[in-house]
């Protein structure tokens, strides 16, 4: 079993390759895909008139502020356009796939976070209401397993239930480490428009999860998240993670063969 992570920001400008990627892969290997897709979502938010609003919490994570407008634009974009956009293009090579999101078959639960610690602008510490953001509670695999046993590969959208049955906005990397934790993946890849970790300019190509934990206060923002999130599936079961660029000839490929990537064991 792999679960691939496509970020948001490579989904257009992916290798045309990855297809035969996949079309070799599915034969002998379970699929399942979590993907990512902010850009667009601010992109078409912003045509819709809805302004989108950019936190930043004190350790310098800056990350969407989702009230319940918000919420809908997400997933209206996440499970429509780019979830059917993968599905399309999987199904033009004959891979059967199906759009799910995390709402589905009540697949992912997630916390809301009820208040949220951000800097202002003038970089104070404030308290604001946490709007429909989530943390991923629980993941139940059955609808994913249904899915993978009748040979479809699931599309999953990060989008997560609450409590009181609210659509929530979440990480899509820190969703797709619980997904391959549920589904006892060996493996999980981020798929990003970067080669891997890179610290001082040099890409790091094998990490132990120890040595992983210990680099990630050092790691800039959008990176800290993907090694955040391989940590989480390696402490959930699974063998290996693995970051590296959908825009390299034969991404999965490589990566699989650990070549000009980073791989946390």
């Amino acid at each position: 079993m792999i679960v691939i992570k496509i970020g948001g920001s490579i989904v257009e400008g992916l290798n045309p390759s990855i297809l035969d990627d996949f079309q070799e892969l599915v034969k002998n290997n379970r699929i399942a895909i979590v993907h990512g897709g902010g850009k667009d979502v601010t992109e078409i938010a912003n045509k819709m008139g809805k302004e989108q609003k950019f936190i930043v919490s004190p350790d310098g994570k800056r990350s969407r502020y989702t009230d319940k407008e918000t919420a809908m634009i997400y997933t209206m974009v996440m499970s429509g356009k780019i979830s059917k956009n993968i599905t399309a293009m999987l199904e033009s090579r004959g891979i059967m796939s199906v759009g799910i999101t995390g709402i589905d078959g009540e697949m992912i639960r997630a916390e809301r976070k009820r208040k949220l610690l951000i800097l202002n602008e003038k970089g104070r510490k404030m308290i604001i209401e946490g709007g429909f953001t989530g943390k991923v509670s629980n993941v139940n695999p059955h609808l994913a397993n249904t899915l993978l046993d009748n040979g479809y590969i699931p599309i999953i959208s990060p989008i997560a239930l609450s409590e009181e049955y609210e659509f929530l906005n979440i990480d899509g990397d820190r969703a797709a480490a619980n997904v391959a934790g549920a589904l006892n993946a060996e493996v999980v890849i981020f798929i990003t428009n970067v080669n891997g970790l890179l610290m001082d300019d040099r890409l790091v190509t094998k990490l132990t999860i120890d040595e992983a934990k210990t680099l990630l206060p050092k790691i800039g923002p959008g990176m800290e998240k993907k090694v955040l999130a391989c940590t989480e599936a390696l402490s959930m079961g699974v063998k290996k993670a693995i970051i590296a660029s959908g825009s390299v000839q034969n991404p999965i490929k490589m990566a699989l063969e650990n070549k000009n990537c980073t791989v946390i064991s």
